[in-house]
């Protein structure tokens, strides 16, 4: 038990600390190699919490694809620092008005109820029993898509239409550019794809467009 204490303590102060980081960084290379420290850290505490399935896809999904992608999106692009650090100095109070208020909610919460909210029971709940020969994995999908399928299905639909949204808005068409068009091709006739000539021996073939001229 106390070495389960001992690194809850360690991945919740590290996660905390490297959390802070990526907001305060100058450099935003740094700020997201600070997000993916902080990435490991949540799954080390979902690894205590016995979520081994959620601490893997929180590394493979968001470790492997998304701070990677951020990585190189920040790294390729040319971004004026200056002028979102003058936009961050103008926001300012109006984020920590937001943050004042989120903070006193949560600690209005914590003052009415306590830190004894039921979630410990909650999890216990869901977690398959001990000796059960159910695993992890295997209790989060049988939860999933049993009794909360129609919410997963909504998340995925909404999932789809922001991926539809961010294409159609970025999507951009440029003028001179010839586009594969699908239809043209498959209806082809094979008289205007080629042509047969006749050539008599000695003689070259010449283009029509040169033969005009």
């Amino acid at each position: 038990m106390a070495l389960t204490a001992f690194f809850f303590y360690l991945f919740a102060i590290l996660a905390v600390v490297s959390g802070a980081m990526v907001i305060t960084a100058r450099n935003p290379v740094h700020a997201v190699l600070f997000l993916i420290l902080t990435f490991f850290n949540a799954a080390g505490l979902f690894v205590l919490l016995g979520a081994e399935f959620l601490a893997m896809l929180l590394i493979i999904v968001y470790v492997g694809a998304v701070a990677v992608l951020f990585l190189f999106v920040v790294m390729m692009l040319d971004v004026d620092f200056a002028e979102l650090r003058a936009g961050f100095i103008k926001n300012a109070p109006i984020g920590l008005v937001v943050g004042g208020v989120v903070l006193a909610e949560l600690v209005a919460l914590f003052a009415v109820y306590g830190f004894e909210l039921g979630v410990g029971k909650t999890l216990a709940a869901a977690a398959p029993e001990a000796g059960s020969g159910i695993t992890n994995t295997e209790a989060l999908g049988r939860i999933i898509y049993t009794k909360y399928v129609y919410f997963f299905q909504g998340a995925g639909l909404v999932l789809l239409v922001a991926m539809i949204g961010a294409i159609v808005l970025t999507l951009r068409h440029k003028e001179g550019v010839r586009r594969q068009s699908i239809s043209a091709q498959v209806n082809r006739h094979p008289a205007a794809a080629m042509e047969v000539v006749k050539v008599a021996p000695g003689q070259a073939i010449v283009p029509s467009s040169e033969g005009q001229g």
